[in-house]
Protein backbone atom coordinates (compact mmCIF):
# COMPACT_ATOMS: atom_id res chain seq x y z
CA UNK A 1 0.00 0.00 0.00
CA UNK A 2 1.29 3.34 -0.67
CA UNK A 3 2.39 5.43 2.44
CA UNK A 4 1.24 8.77 3.04
CA UNK A 5 3.85 11.80 2.75
CA UNK A 6 4.00 14.90 4.35
CA UNK A 7 6.26 17.64 2.88
CA UNK A 8 7.78 20.54 5.02
CA UNK A 9 9.68 23.33 3.54
CA UNK A 10 9.38 27.15 4.53
CA UNK A 11 11.94 28.81 2.05
CA UNK A 12 12.60 29.58 -1.41
CA UNK A 13 15.45 27.15 -1.97
CA UNK A 14 13.10 24.61 -0.55
CA UNK A 15 10.35 25.39 -2.53
CA UNK A 16 12.60 24.85 -5.91
CA UNK A 17 14.14 21.85 -4.62
CA UNK A 18 11.12 20.32 -3.61
CA UNK A 19 9.36 20.99 -6.35
CA UNK A 20 10.44 17.81 -8.37
CA UNK A 21 9.79 15.64 -5.05
CA UNK A 22 6.01 16.98 -5.20
CA UNK A 23 5.68 16.65 -8.90
CA UNK A 24 6.46 12.78 -8.47
CA UNK A 25 4.25 12.48 -5.87
CA UNK A 26 1.97 13.80 -7.99
CA UNK A 27 2.70 11.82 -11.23
CA UNK A 28 2.97 8.47 -9.36
CA UNK A 29 -0.75 9.56 -7.46
CA UNK A 30 0.75 9.12 -4.09
CA UNK A 31 -0.98 10.24 -1.06
CA UNK A 32 0.86 13.29 0.51
CA UNK A 33 0.50 16.85 1.85
CA UNK A 34 2.47 19.96 2.11
CA UNK A 35 3.34 22.14 5.22
CA UNK A 36 4.41 25.63 4.34
CA UNK A 37 6.13 26.84 7.42
CA UNK A 38 6.50 30.81 6.21
CA UNK A 39 9.79 30.89 7.33
CA UNK A 40 10.57 33.20 4.65
CA UNK A 41 9.06 36.32 5.74
CA UNK A 42 5.63 35.25 4.40
CA UNK A 43 3.50 32.57 2.10
CA UNK A 44 2.55 35.36 0.17
CA UNK A 45 6.21 36.07 -0.81
CA UNK A 46 6.62 32.68 -1.48
CA UNK A 47 3.52 32.27 -3.59
CA UNK A 48 4.80 33.48 -7.01
CA UNK A 49 7.53 30.80 -6.76
CA UNK A 50 4.47 28.05 -6.22
CA UNK A 51 2.56 29.70 -9.23
CA UNK A 52 5.82 29.78 -11.65
CA UNK A 53 6.90 26.00 -11.14
CA UNK A 54 2.93 25.49 -11.22
CA UNK A 55 2.45 23.58 -7.57
CA UNK A 56 -0.63 22.81 -5.87
CA UNK A 57 -1.21 25.56 -2.94
CA UNK A 58 0.25 23.37 0.60
CA UNK A 59 -2.33 22.39 2.53
CA UNK A 60 -0.97 24.10 5.64
CA UNK A 61 0.34 27.26 6.06
CA UNK A 62 1.97 27.96 9.59
CA UNK A 63 3.27 31.58 8.99
CA UNK A 64 5.70 31.61 11.58
CA UNK A 65 7.65 34.61 9.68
CA UNK A 66 10.75 35.82 10.63
CA UNK A 67 12.00 36.25 13.94
CA UNK A 68 14.87 34.88 16.17
CA UNK A 69 16.10 31.27 15.23
CA UNK A 70 14.81 30.00 18.88
CA UNK A 71 11.14 30.98 18.68
CA UNK A 72 10.94 30.48 15.15
CA UNK A 73 12.21 26.63 15.68
CA UNK A 74 9.48 26.27 18.48
CA UNK A 75 6.93 27.48 16.78
CA UNK A 76 7.46 25.49 13.81
CA UNK A 77 7.72 22.19 15.98
CA UNK A 78 5.14 23.17 18.08
CA UNK A 79 2.19 24.04 14.97
CA UNK A 80 3.92 20.46 13.00
CA UNK A 81 3.63 18.37 15.73
CA UNK A 82 -0.01 19.83 15.67
CA UNK A 83 -0.30 18.69 12.11
CA UNK A 84 1.45 15.49 12.68
CA UNK A 85 -1.11 14.66 15.01
CA UNK A 86 -4.22 15.24 13.32
CA UNK A 87 -3.00 14.48 9.94
CA UNK A 88 -0.50 11.30 10.61
CA UNK A 89 1.86 10.78 7.55
CA UNK A 90 4.01 7.59 7.13
CA UNK A 91 6.61 9.95 6.51
CA UNK A 92 7.92 13.27 6.75
CA UNK A 93 10.14 14.84 4.19
CA UNK A 94 12.73 17.72 4.68
CA UNK A 95 15.05 19.07 2.69
CA UNK A 96 18.47 21.15 3.52
CA UNK A 97 19.61 22.91 6.77
CA UNK A 98 17.05 25.73 7.72
CA UNK A 99 15.14 25.97 11.00
CA UNK A 100 11.85 24.56 9.21
CA UNK A 101 13.79 21.09 8.76
CA UNK A 102 15.15 21.52 11.84
CA UNK A 103 11.87 22.08 13.11
CA UNK A 104 9.95 19.69 12.09
CA UNK A 105 12.18 16.65 11.98
CA UNK A 106 11.80 17.11 16.18
CA UNK A 107 8.35 17.21 15.49
CA UNK A 108 7.83 13.84 13.95
CA UNK A 109 10.71 12.59 15.93
CA UNK A 110 8.73 13.16 18.96
CA UNK A 111 5.13 12.15 17.14
CA UNK A 112 6.93 8.82 16.46
CA UNK A 113 7.02 9.61 12.88
CA UNK A 114 10.14 8.80 10.68
CA UNK A 115 12.02 11.13 8.83
CA UNK A 116 13.38 11.27 5.46
CA UNK A 117 16.27 13.88 4.86
CA UNK A 118 16.92 15.22 1.26
CA UNK A 119 20.46 16.37 0.79
CA UNK A 120 21.79 15.01 3.71
CA UNK A 121 25.50 14.65 4.57
CA UNK A 122 26.51 18.02 3.63
CA UNK A 123 29.28 19.77 6.00
CA UNK A 124 30.97 22.66 6.10
CA UNK A 125 32.59 22.16 9.54
CA UNK A 126 32.03 25.66 10.56
CA UNK A 127 29.81 25.45 13.64
CA UNK A 128 29.34 28.96 13.87
CA UNK A 129 27.11 28.75 10.63
CA UNK A 130 23.43 28.42 12.01
CA UNK A 131 22.95 26.04 9.34
CA UNK A 132 25.67 23.33 10.41
CA UNK A 133 24.33 22.97 13.36
CA UNK A 134 20.81 22.34 11.80
CA UNK A 135 22.40 19.57 9.35
CA UNK A 136 24.14 17.76 12.31
CA UNK A 137 20.84 17.47 14.04
CA UNK A 138 19.14 16.31 11.13
CA UNK A 139 21.37 13.78 9.86
CA UNK A 140 21.42 12.18 12.99
CA UNK A 141 17.36 12.12 13.80
CA UNK A 142 16.69 10.99 10.29
CA UNK A 143 15.25 7.05 9.25
CA UNK A 144 16.24 7.94 5.51
CA UNK A 145 19.21 10.14 4.42
CA UNK A 146 19.26 10.42 1.18
CA UNK A 147 22.98 11.99 -0.26
CA UNK A 148 23.55 13.59 -3.29
CA UNK A 149 26.84 12.07 -3.72
CA UNK A 150 29.41 9.60 -2.33
CA UNK A 151 31.57 12.30 -0.69
CA UNK A 152 28.00 13.10 1.43
CA UNK A 153 27.81 9.43 1.62
CA UNK A 154 31.05 8.83 2.71
CA UNK A 155 30.71 12.20 5.44
CA UNK A 156 27.59 9.97 7.12
CA UNK A 157 29.45 6.93 7.27
CA UNK A 158 32.15 8.34 9.11
CA UNK A 159 29.59 9.94 11.83
CA UNK A 160 28.46 6.57 12.33
CA UNK A 161 25.40 6.67 10.75
CA UNK A 162 24.41 2.94 9.45
CA UNK A 163 24.63 2.32 6.37
CA UNK A 164 21.53 0.72 5.45
CA UNK A 165 19.66 4.54 6.57
CA UNK A 166 21.76 5.87 3.65
CA UNK A 167 21.40 6.18 -0.01
CA UNK A 168 22.81 7.89 -2.99
CA UNK A 169 20.22 9.51 -4.73
CA UNK A 170 21.60 12.56 -6.58
CA UNK A 171 20.48 16.51 -6.07
CA UNK A 172 16.77 16.91 -6.82
CA UNK A 173 18.42 20.73 -8.00
CA UNK A 174 19.56 18.48 -10.96
CA UNK A 175 16.16 17.76 -11.23
CA UNK A 176 14.65 21.44 -11.08
CA UNK A 177 17.05 23.15 -13.28
CA UNK A 178 16.56 20.61 -16.30
CA UNK A 179 12.77 20.74 -15.92
CA UNK A 180 12.70 24.51 -15.29
CA UNK A 181 15.30 25.80 -17.75
CA UNK A 182 13.17 26.08 -21.09
CA UNK A 183 11.00 28.46 -18.59
CA UNK A 184 14.44 30.52 -17.59
CA UNK A 185 14.50 33.98 -18.94
CA UNK A 186 17.41 36.26 -18.96
CA UNK A 187 15.34 39.60 -17.68
CA UNK A 188 17.20 42.87 -16.99
CA UNK A 189 20.55 40.75 -18.61
CA UNK A 190 18.33 40.58 -22.00
CA UNK A 191 21.07 41.36 -24.44
CA UNK A 192 23.78 41.39 -22.71
CA UNK A 193 27.36 39.21 -23.60
CA UNK A 194 29.69 39.75 -20.85
CA UNK A 195 28.48 40.46 -17.12
CA UNK A 196 29.10 39.19 -13.90
CA UNK A 197 26.38 38.09 -11.86
CA UNK A 198 26.24 38.02 -7.30
CA UNK A 199 24.32 36.66 -5.45
CA UNK A 200 24.61 37.66 -1.41
CA UNK A 201 22.21 37.27 1.74
CA UNK A 202 23.78 34.98 4.03
CA UNK A 203 23.92 36.04 7.36
CA UNK A 204 27.49 35.23 8.07
CA UNK A 205 28.24 38.14 5.38
CA UNK A 206 25.31 40.45 5.53
CA UNK A 207 24.71 40.88 9.09
CA UNK A 208 28.51 41.64 9.68
CA UNK A 209 29.31 45.37 8.10
CA UNK A 210 32.91 44.88 7.67
CA UNK A 211 32.47 41.62 5.96
CA UNK A 212 29.55 43.43 3.71
CA UNK A 213 31.55 46.46 3.46
CA UNK A 214 34.51 44.38 2.11
CA UNK A 215 32.67 41.78 -0.14
CA UNK A 216 30.63 45.78 -1.58
CA UNK A 217 34.18 46.87 -2.29
CA UNK A 218 35.56 43.58 -4.15
CA UNK A 219 32.93 43.08 -6.40
CA UNK A 220 33.44 47.09 -7.58
CA UNK A 221 37.09 45.79 -8.06
CA UNK A 222 36.19 42.87 -10.47
CA UNK A 223 34.23 44.93 -12.64
CA UNK A 224 37.32 47.41 -13.02
CA UNK A 225 39.57 44.63 -13.32
CA UNK A 226 37.42 42.84 -15.93
CA UNK A 227 35.56 46.15 -17.58
CA UNK A 228 32.59 44.06 -17.23
CA UNK A 229 29.04 44.95 -15.59
CA UNK A 230 28.60 43.27 -11.74
CA UNK A 231 24.98 42.96 -11.45
CA UNK A 232 23.52 42.61 -8.22
CA UNK A 233 19.57 41.30 -7.44
CA UNK A 234 19.31 41.84 -3.53
CA UNK A 235 17.81 39.60 -1.61
CA UNK A 236 14.93 42.31 0.61
CA UNK A 237 16.93 41.39 3.83
CA UNK A 238 20.16 42.43 2.16
CA UNK A 239 19.03 45.82 1.30
CA UNK A 240 17.98 46.14 4.49
CA UNK A 241 21.02 45.55 6.24
CA UNK A 242 22.95 47.38 3.49
CA UNK A 243 21.09 50.76 4.28
CA UNK A 244 21.97 49.97 8.32
CA UNK A 245 25.07 49.78 7.77
CA UNK A 246 25.04 52.35 5.10
CA UNK A 247 26.85 50.09 2.60
CA UNK A 248 28.86 51.34 -0.83
CA UNK A 249 28.44 49.40 -3.87
CA UNK A 250 30.09 51.79 -5.87
CA UNK A 251 29.76 51.22 -9.84
CA UNK A 252 27.67 47.86 -8.97
CA UNK A 253 24.40 47.53 -10.56
CA UNK A 254 22.24 46.28 -7.70
CA UNK A 255 19.00 46.01 -8.86
CA UNK A 256 15.53 44.20 -6.89
CA UNK A 257 15.30 40.99 -6.10
CA UNK A 258 14.20 38.59 -9.20
CA UNK A 259 12.24 35.55 -9.41
CA UNK A 260 13.52 32.31 -9.65
CA UNK A 261 13.10 31.75 -13.60
CA UNK A 262 14.70 35.10 -14.37
CA UNK A 263 17.77 34.21 -11.80
CA UNK A 264 18.12 31.01 -13.54
CA UNK A 265 18.14 32.72 -17.01
CA UNK A 266 20.63 35.37 -15.50
CA UNK A 267 22.67 32.90 -14.61
CA UNK A 268 22.73 30.74 -18.01
CA UNK A 269 24.10 33.79 -19.62
CA UNK A 270 26.53 34.93 -16.75
CA UNK A 271 30.60 34.76 -17.47
CA UNK A 272 31.02 34.46 -13.96
CA UNK A 273 28.59 34.13 -10.56
CA UNK A 274 29.94 35.31 -7.05
CA UNK A 275 27.54 34.05 -4.46
CA UNK A 276 27.52 32.50 -1.01
CA UNK A 277 24.76 30.42 -1.44
CA UNK A 278 24.84 26.99 -1.73
CA UNK A 279 22.29 26.15 -3.91
CA UNK A 280 23.74 28.87 -6.82
CA UNK A 281 27.15 27.08 -6.27
CA UNK A 282 25.11 24.12 -7.20
CA UNK A 283 23.20 25.34 -10.03
CA UNK A 284 26.45 27.22 -11.55
CA UNK A 285 27.75 23.62 -11.76
CA UNK A 286 25.19 22.00 -13.29
CA UNK A 287 24.61 24.94 -16.02
CA UNK A 288 29.15 25.10 -16.74
CA UNK A 289 29.37 28.60 -15.05
CA UNK A 290 32.37 29.23 -13.48
CA UNK A 291 31.74 30.67 -9.90
CA UNK A 292 33.82 31.94 -6.48
CA UNK A 293 32.12 31.51 -3.40
CA UNK A 294 31.94 34.67 -0.92
CA UNK A 295 32.87 32.89 1.97
CA UNK A 296 35.39 30.98 4.43
CA UNK A 297 34.34 27.16 3.37
CA UNK A 298 31.56 25.28 1.37
CA UNK A 299 29.35 22.44 2.39
CA UNK A 300 29.43 21.96 -1.59
CA UNK A 301 33.70 20.56 -2.02
CA UNK A 302 32.40 18.82 -5.33
CA UNK A 303 31.95 21.58 -6.85
CA UNK A 304 36.14 22.80 -6.11
CA UNK A 305 37.08 19.03 -6.75
CA UNK A 306 35.38 19.27 -10.25
CA UNK A 307 36.55 22.82 -11.29
CA UNK A 308 33.70 25.00 -10.99
CA UNK A 309 33.89 26.68 -7.56
CA UNK A 310 36.92 28.68 -5.60
CA UNK A 311 36.37 29.14 -2.36
CA UNK A 312 37.19 33.01 -2.03
CA UNK A 313 36.58 33.98 1.38
CA UNK A 314 35.94 37.84 1.64
CA UNK A 315 39.09 40.02 1.39
CA UNK A 316 39.56 42.08 -1.84
CA UNK A 317 42.52 40.70 -3.09
CA UNK A 318 41.99 37.29 -2.65
CA UNK A 319 38.37 37.60 -4.03
CA UNK A 320 39.96 39.84 -7.34
CA UNK A 321 42.87 36.66 -7.35
CA UNK A 322 39.82 33.68 -7.42
CA UNK A 323 38.15 36.02 -9.43
CA UNK A 324 40.78 36.06 -12.47
CA UNK A 325 41.88 32.19 -12.24
CA UNK A 326 37.90 31.38 -12.80
CA UNK A 327 37.20 33.67 -15.85
CA UNK A 328 40.49 32.04 -17.58
CA UNK A 329 39.15 28.41 -16.60
CA UNK A 330 38.87 26.72 -19.92
CA UNK A 331 37.78 23.18 -17.50
CA UNK A 332 35.04 21.47 -19.27
CA UNK A 333 33.81 19.64 -15.74
CA UNK A 334 30.75 17.19 -15.46
CA UNK A 335 28.25 17.69 -12.72
CA UNK A 336 28.45 15.59 -9.92
CA UNK A 337 24.81 16.04 -8.73
CA UNK A 338 23.63 13.09 -10.46
CA UNK A 339 21.43 13.00 -13.85
CA UNK A 340 18.22 14.68 -12.80
CA UNK A 341 16.40 11.57 -11.64
CA UNK A 342 16.40 12.28 -7.83
CA UNK A 343 13.17 12.74 -7.02
CA UNK A 344 11.89 9.77 -8.69
CA UNK A 345 14.45 7.46 -6.38
CA UNK A 346 13.77 9.27 -3.51
CA UNK A 347 10.17 8.27 -3.75
CA UNK A 348 10.73 4.82 -5.21
CA UNK A 349 13.41 4.15 -2.01
CA UNK A 350 10.06 5.08 0.68
CA UNK A 351 7.35 3.64 -1.13
CA UNK A 352 9.94 0.01 -1.75
CA UNK A 353 10.58 0.14 2.15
Amino acid sequence: MSKKIAVVLGTRPEIIKMSPVIRELARQKINHYTIHSGQHYSYGLDKVFFEQLKLPKPRYKLEVGSTSPGKQTGLIITYSERIFQRNRPDIVLVQGDTNTVLGATIAACKTGIPVGHIEAGLRSYDKSMPEELNRILVDHSSDYLFAPTPESRDILQGESIPRKKIFVTGNTIVDAVIQNTTHAKPGPTAGMKNYILVSLHRQENVDNPARFARIAKSLGMVSQKFQMPVIYPIHPRSKKMAKKFGINFGQVKVIPAVDYFTFLGMQKGASLIMTDSGGVQEEACILGIPCITLRDNTERPETISVGSNMVAGTTPEKILRCAGTMMRNNIKWKSPFGRGDAARRIINILQAK
